[in-house]
């Protein structure tokens, strides 16, 4: 692990393993720690990894306002990141909240990019047009946005309610002893505050470089379609694969089938 300072904030981040540079993005709830069942493979593979905290999440310094999340800062993150590690170019990987974060500074940086792998979540334009369905499974979008109550709903009745939200028992456990310290549940909250406008439909760029998208048929919060209309927003080869009966947290979910196309994905 690594202590380095991004625009202002210490940022927590693992660099692993030797080779081509793989960055490893994760969303919310999460730390660096969601590829703990990649990172071994990818080092073995010849690479090398940089998974990061992003800002306020795990180990990384909490910014104090909502605007700090705001999603120019997040991309300036990863480009300050890469530049601190004098890396001029990654095959990016990301998940979740990672996968906006991937997508927009794959947008900004095409040239910092040699291809991208999101998991989960597919181009913007394709997410914020895509339809109702999308729109009822991002349900809990416009509820984040009730400034304390996610908090509070959260953490009541021994997180209850994120326990009912998330499905994940497995994961419970690490996600609790990491949100539970003071201050650490708003920062990954005010991803979703600071940029509201995603799930409205919008003019994006197209994405200039050669993205493999992954989802799963157990996904509760993203429909398979806005990954597989992310087709039309990307200039450049474009695939998607399903990962059959994986929840949304495919890669500890069911790595033995997200790993291979992870590394089919990387080639």
């Amino acid at each position: 692990m690594r202590k380095l300072q991004i625009n202002g904030l210490q940022m927590n981040v693992l660099v692993a393993g030797e080779g081509e540079p793989v960055l490893l993005l994760h969303g919310f709830p999460d730390t660096h720690e969601v590829w703990r069942k990649q990172i071994p493979a990818l080092v073995e593979a010849g690479y090398q990894v940089i998974a990061p905290d992003t800002r306020g999440c795990g180990e990384s310094q909490i910014a104090p306002r909502v605007a700090d999340y705001h999603r120019d800062q997040l991309v300036d993150d990863l480009r300050a990141l890469l530049d601190a590690l004098q890396i001029d170019k990654v095959r990016l990987v990301a998940h979740d909240w990672g996968a906006v974060q991937g997508w927009l500074f794959t947008l900004k940086h095409p040239e910092r990019v040699e291809r991208y792998i999101p998991l989960s979540v597919g181009h913007p334009a394709a997410y914020g047009s895509g339809g109702l369905a999308q729109k009822l499974k991002g349900w809990y979008v416009v509820m984040f946005q009730l400034r304390g109550f996610p908090e509070w709903l959260f953490k009541a009745g021994n997180w209850w309610f994120f326990r009912k939200f998330t499905a994940f028992p497995e994961e419970f456990a690490s996600w609790k002893a990491t949100l539970e310290r003071p201050g650490r549940l708003s920062p990954g909250i005010n991803y979703y505050r600071a940029n509201f406008d995603l799930v409205l439909p919008k003019a994006w760029p197209k994405a200039k470089v050669p993205v493999s998208g992954i989802v799963s048929t157990g996904d509760r919060y993203l429909t398979i379609g806005q990954m597989r209309d992310s087709a039309r927003f990307v200039d450049g080869p474009f695939r998607y694969a399903v990962v059959e009966g994986a929840n949304h947290w495919l890669q500890v979910h069911m790595p033995e089938k997200v790993n291979p196309l992870l590394l089919e994905f990387l080639k």
